[in-house]
């Protein structure tokens, strides 16, 4: 049966934005994919939909009109990618599995409907990295960003190079 949307472990990282209502899964940029053994997970950096709420402060007074942030997934397996050439707007669909493991199958689909992702994962997901930032030309958002959590922000000013395990793997 399809899941209207995603069950966030930590969905208090995300209230203060989007309140208690499900996050919309529709027409996210989808910017980077993260794999890690450990668990084994795989971590997804996307601009997340429009808040409903109002910005924070310093975010309206800096002009910031995107927001990004990771997803987490546990327990991947049966993982398969096609045809990835990033940042890329996408869909996802979320089917839970029977037999009360708590799984998912996710499929990730472009604009015109090819599938890019597809994979098995528990149905809790983590949510991470939280930023605000004023997306560049065609979205680009290699400009300043203004992370929520106070650990992110003293670190960074920018979204750290793939290379920054410490970003890509701890939610």
């Amino acid at each position: 049966m399809p899941s209207p949307h995603l069950s966030v472990r930590n969905s208090d990282l995300l209230a203060p934005l989007y309140g208690t209502a499900p996050l919309p899964l529709a027409s996210l940029r989808l910017r980077s994919v993260h794999l890690d053994w450990r668990g084994p997970t795989l971590t997804l950096r996307l601009d997340l939909p429009a808040p409903p709420l109002p910005l924070p402060e310093e975010w309206a007074a800096a002009g910031v009109d995107s927001v990004q942030g990771q997803l987490q997934f546990l327990a991947v397996e049966e993982l398969e990618m096609d045809g990835w050439d990033p940042p890329v707007l996408a869909s996802f669909a979320l089917t839970e599995l029977g037999g009360g493991e708590h799984r998912m199958r996710v499929e990730v689909s472009d604009r015109e409907g090819r599938s890019l992702l597809r994979f098995t994962s528990h149905t809790d997901v983590l949510a991470g990295h939280l930023s605000g930032f004023r997306a560049g030309p065609g979205g680009a958002d290699d400009g300043p960003h203004l992370f929520r959590s106070a650990v992110d922000a003293k670190r960074h000013s920018t979204v750290p190079d793939p290379s920054e395990k410490t970003f890509y793997e701890r939610l």
